[in-house]
């Protein structure tokens, strides 16, 4: 088992992020039912369950790319519920997909230059920060490659790098981790490490339960659409509840 590698203790942190009872349905299906969490500012959090469990609703949700049908989201204050993804997106929150969204007739440097160029905030050189984002991501040697051209990995550094072009305070990564061989996978991590150390929250839905452990300090999980525990990673993970409904034998 990994070790949890997080120094941060989130309760010493303002809340940035409170979800007040989330409910959203599709036709007669609930996909998320009166969850309630609080995130605190500073820190890595992860976003556990079953396929089908509401976790990716719940960050539609959050982004602004659905609306609830009842339930708030207060984000730095301010109750965001209901807003544009662009309007939440300048508020401070940014995302990434499951599957990654490049713009395929851009090269890896254009793609990220369009999400500076078009900041509210735009910088006096973009194509500078541009290039020091990339530089951060580990894409700088790709930057003038078609994102149509480029690996699996680098397409979902793509995406994170666009999402930090827009300066967040709080990044929403949906398996960010997926399909990774392991050195892509400690490389990943490296890079989420990064990112949280330049004071930027992070929360993240992922499979990859040993990834988890290892950088998140407290993890939320939901099983057919509800919230049924969270807490610390070694908690979770021997959470009777948890391991019936999501883990398994292996954590038994």
């Amino acid at each position: 088992m990994l070790k949890n590698s997080v120094a941060t203790n989130a309760a010493e942190h303002k809340t940035l992020l409170k979800v007040v009872n989330l409910t959203k349905s599709f036709g007669g299906v609930t996909a998320v039912k009166n969850v309630s969490f609080e995130v605190k500012e500073g820190g890595i959090f992860g976003l556990i369950g079953p396929n089908g469990s509401g976790k990716t609703t719940l960050f539609n949700l959050i982004s602004g790319y659905i609306k609830p049908d009842s339930g708030r989201v207060i984000f730095d204050g301010e109750d965001i519920t209901g807003m544009s993804p662009h309007k939440i997106c300048q508020k401070g929150i940014a995302r990434t997909f499951q599957i990654p969204q490049p713009f395929s007739n851009l090269t890896v440097f254009q793609s990220v230059l369009a999400a500076v160029a078009f900041r509210r905030n735009r910088p006096m050189d973009p194509q500078k920060e541009t290039f020091q984002i990339l530089s951060f991501c580990g894409l700088a040697e790709k930057a003038n490659l078609p994102c149509n051209k480029i690996t699996t990995v680098d397409k979902k550094f793509v995406e994170i790098a666009r999402a930090l072009a827009t300066k967040p305070k709080l990044l929403l990564l949906d398996e960010a981790l997926a399909g990774l061989n392991p050195s892509e996978l400690t490389e990943a991590l490296e890079l989420i490490k990064r990112i949280n150390m330049m004071g930027i929250t992070i929360i993240m839905v992922e499979h990859i339960i040993k990834a988890i452990i290892k950088v998140c300090e407290h993890v939320i999980v939901l099983a057919s659409g509800e919230k049924i525990a969270e807490g610390a990673p070694l908690e979770i993970i021997s959470n009777e509840r948890v391991i019936k409904a999501y883990l398994g034998a292996a954590y038994a």
